[in-house]
């Protein structure tokens, strides 16, 4: 699980880690700790320290500039909150709004969650001619919004308030 969000030394976000990786990082001087789980420590025989939930780097690590965020299939139902976009109900597949064999394909805008029973109903019909219009229309996130929502619906609660909201569905 890569729950912990890993901030370049100018509070930019760069990526999410493992806990055992923040972990390291922190160890090794290498990171400190922003924002930690409020009632969870590590010990260790040496060591006592809060569980990470942000940490930042301590030199600036240059990036190379990302316009978009790669596509995937997780990254869909993640950008969604696991929302059908048919029914409103818990998703768990992906379907294309125009289908691959119209000439859809795999893109931030052409793809939304769905539940397996709407998926199947829909079938190889687009949501006007399945007679099913979509609850919300699919945007592409920025790569910061999806590692943001990559850590999860209730991981706002444990980050700072001052690192941007993901971008609605």
């Amino acid at each position: 699980m890569r729950d912990t969000l890993v901030l370049n030394a100018s509070f930019e976000p760069l990526s999410t880690v493992s806990l055992n990786r923040a972990v390291v990082l922190v160890l090794q001087d290498k990171a400190v700790v922003e924002a930690s789980h409020p009632e969870l420590r590590m010990r260790a025989a040496a060591v006592d320290l809060p569980v990470p939930r942000v940490i930042r780097l301590l030199r600036f690590v240059r990036v190379p500039f990302r316009r978009q965020a790669p596509w995937s299939r997780r990254g869909v139902l993640v950008r969604d909150r696991h929302k059908c976009a048919y029914c409103g109900r818990r998703a768990t597949t992906v379907d294309h709004v125009v289908p691959k064999s119209q000439g859809g394909g795999d893109t931030w805008l052409n793809t939304v969650a769905s539940c397996a029973p709407d998926n199947h109903r829909k079938a190889d019909r687009t949501p006007a001619g399945a007679g099913m219009p979509l609850l919300f229309e699919p945007y592409e996130p920025t790569p910061t919004d999806a590692m943001l929502l990559a850590l999860g619906a209730d991981g706002r609660a444990g980050l700072p308030d001052w690192l941007p909201e993901p971008a609605a569905a």
